[in-house]
C-alpha cells in the first residue's frame, strides 16, 4: 500500500499544493517552522481521520479561511482509493472514500494503516496514563474494528455514569439503582477491551524486544507490562465495591479507563532509570515494533512517518534506522529533516526509489535532485 499523490487546500500553512509521491521514500527538508510536519500530519488525517497534533479540527484551517480540504490517492491491494477530507467552521467533518461519504468515521479506521514516529512520542514516557492507553488503542483499532466499537460504547457509558454521579451530588440524593444500566454497559464493553489489550501486549513484547536490539545494538533487557484493575478483580465485583468511593469523588474509579502501560528497562521503570538516549531508543523501537505488528496482523505494510528523526539520534544511528526500514519490506516511508545534504548522503547508500522536496519559508514546495 502507498500514497500516490497528496493535495492540500487551506490546510494549516498551505494555501494549495499538489504533491506527487514515490512508492518508497519521500523526504521533506527545510528550516524549522516552514511546515514539514504539516505534510505528515495531512497523511495522518487521511489515515486516522484526525490530526496527530491538534484535536480541534477547525484549528487546522488556514487562518481567515472558511474550510480546508485534504485529498489523497492511495494504491491499496493494486486498487486506487480516493480519500477526501473536508472541514468547515461550524460544520460536521466530512470523510469520503471514492466519492462515498462514511456514515461513521470509525468505518474508515484500519483501511489505510499508519505508524508515526515524532518528537511528541516522549509523552508516552513523561505523560499520564491516558497517553499510553491512546497508544494501545491506536494500534489495536487499526486491525480490530470490533475493539474500536467496544471502546466507543464503553466511553459513552462511562461519560453517562460520571454525569449521573455529579447529578446525584448536586441533588443530595443517591439512588444507586439508576447507575445499574451504565454499570452493565461498562461491564459488557469493558471486558472484551481488556481481553484484546492483554493479547496485544503479550504478542507485542517479543517483537518489541527484537527491534530494541536492532536499534540499540546492546544487550539491555526491555519490557512492557499491562496494568489493569481487571487483572486482579472481575469487573462486576470491582465496580460494585467502588460504588461508595465513586459517590464521594463523583466519577468512576474502577474500569479499563484506569489501565496503564509500564515501560521497563532492566526490570525498572524507564522514566526513572533510562538515560535520554535509552528513552529515545526505546520509543523508536516501540514504534517500529508497532509497524511490524500491524504488518503481520493485517498483511498490509503501514505507511511510516518519521518526523524529525535526527532530533532523536546521531547521523550514524539514523542511517541504520533508515536502511533498516528501507531494506526490510517496510513499504512507503516519509521523512522530515532540516539538513538536505545530510539526507542526500544517507539516500545515496540506500538502493530505494526516493523523492526529496524542499519547503520554503512561505510554504512553497519544489523537488530537489541529487
Amino acid at each position: 500500500m502507498y500514497l500516490k499523490s497528496l493535495s492540500l487546500l487551506n490546510f494549516k500553512n498551505y494555501e494549495q499544493v499538489d504533491i506527487p509521491l514515490s512508492e518508497k521514500i519521500n523526504c521533506f527538508v527545510g528550516e524549522n517552522g516552514v511546515g514539514k510536519t504539516n505534510i505528515l500530519d495531512a497523511i495522518h488525517y487521511l489515515s486516522l481521520c484526525k490530526s496527530s497534533m491538534n484535536p480541534v479540527d477547525t484549528q487546522n484551517i488556514l487562518h481567515e479561511r472558511d474550510f480546508m480540504v485534504i485529498q489523497g490517492i492511495f494504491v491499496r491491494k493494486e486498487k486506487e482509493e480516493n480519500i477526501f477530507c473536508s472541514v468547515r467552521h461550524q460544520k460536521k467533518k466530512q470523510f469520503k472514500r471514492n466519492g462515498k461519504e462514511y456514515d461513521r468515521l470509525s468505518e474508515h479506521i484500519g483501511l489505510l494503516p499508519l505508524v508515526m514516529i515524532s518528537p511528541n512520542d516522549t509523552e508516552l514516557i513523561n505523560g499520564g496514563s491516558e497517553e499510553r492507553r491512546r497508544f494501545i488503542n491506536g494500534v489495536i483499532a487499526q486491525y480490530d474494528n470490533l475493539y474500536l466499537e467496544n471502546l466507543i460504547q464503553y466511553n459513552r457509558a462511562l461519560s453517562q455514569r460520571n454525569k449521573l454521579l455529579k447529578d446525584f451530588n448536586a441533588s443530595g440524593r443517591f439512588p444507586p439503582d439508576l447507575l445499574e444500566v451504565w454499570d452493565e454497559q461498562l461491564i459488557r464493553y469493558g471486558i472484551p477491551v481488556h481481553e484484546a489489550r492483554t493479547k496485544f501486549i503479550e504478542r507485542m513484547i517479543p517483537v518489541f524486544r527484537e527491534y530494541y536490539q536492532m536499534v540499540s545494538g546492546g544487550k539491555e533487557q526491555v519490557s512492557l507490562k499491562y496494568h489493569s484493575q481487571l487483572n486482579s478483580r472481575d469487573f462486576p465485583s470491582g465496580i460494585r465495591k467502588s460504588l461508595e468511593k465513586d459517590r464521594v469523588l463523583q466519577y468512576s474509579t474502577f474500569g479499563i479507563h484506569k489501565d496503564d502501560l509500564d515501560m521497563q528497562l532492566e526490570d525498572y521503570p524507564l522514566k526513572k532509570v533510562g538515560s535520554q538516549g535509552q528513552q529515545k531508543t526505546y520509543l523508536v523501537a516501540l514504534k517500529l515494533a508497532e509497524f511490524e505488528f500491524i504488518r503481520q496482523t493485517m498483511t498490509i505494510p503501514p505507511i511510516l512517518l518519521l518526523d524529525d528523526i535526527f532530533d532523536k539520534f546521531d547521523e550514524f544511528r539514523v542511517k541504520q534506522i533508515i536502511k533498516l526500514v528501507a531494506e526490510n519490506n517496510f513499504g512507503q516511508i516519509f521523512i522530515t529533516d532540516t539538513n538536505e545534504n545530510r539526507l542526500f548522503d544517507i539516500l545515496k547508500e540506500i538502493p530505494a526509489d526516493h523523492l526529496v522536496y524542499k519547503i520554503g519559508p512561505e510554504g512553497e514546495i519544489k523537488e530537489l535532485k541529487n
